[in-house]
């Protein structure tokens, strides 16, 4: 008997970071331009959606949000 806790659930030899996936501290080829604007849009898409979420559930707070920008705005009027 093993006292590996790991031991029967496929575990691979490769570092994981804290979020438990794999860290991405060396990687075998360099990633390409391609490849980092579709992580970029992803990314971004998905903060949009968080921001989209977040105002739907907290109305109040977005609708003061959106005064105090309002009155920053006509504050630098010309």
């Amino acid at each position: 008997m093993t006292s590996n806790p790991k031991a029967g659930r496929g575990s691979t030899d490769e570092p994981h970071g804290p979020s438990g996936g794999p860290e991405r501290a060396a990687p075998e080829h360099p990633e390409t331009e391609t490849e980092r604007r579709k992580r970029r849009a992803l990314f971004l898409r998905e903060l949009a959606e968080a921001r989209e979420l977040r105002a739907r559930v907290q109305p109040r707070r977005t609708k003061e949000r959106r005064m105090r920008e309002a009155m920053r705005m006509r504050t630098f009027r010309i």
